[in-house]
């Protein structure tokens, strides 16, 4: 089973937020996810990032591939901490 960490968008028309999921490569964007591993909303200055790192450097470790956005959203949270 191929397994993704990315963006599940939940929140109204033009005020998005993100849960960070992992989820089934082949599920559907909002559809079926395995575990929720954060959180993520653009629209607040400076946009919010929350991560539980260490439940995602276990999946990652297990095989799981983030997307490009999780990547990079990873990368700027890992800088901060």
């Amino acid at each position: 089973m191929a397994v993704k960490i990315r963006l599940a968008r939940h929140g109204a028309k033009k005020a998005p937020y993100y849960r960070v999921v992992i989820a089934d490569a082949r599920a559907r964007r909002d559809g079926r996810i395995i575990e929720e591993v954060g959180r993520y909303n653009p629209l607040t200055e400076p946009a919010t990032v929350k991560f539980d790192l260490e439940k995602i450097d276990r999946w990652i470790k297990d095989g799981a591939q983030p997307t490009e956005t999780v990547a990079r959203l990873l990368k700027t949270a890992r800088e901060e901490a």
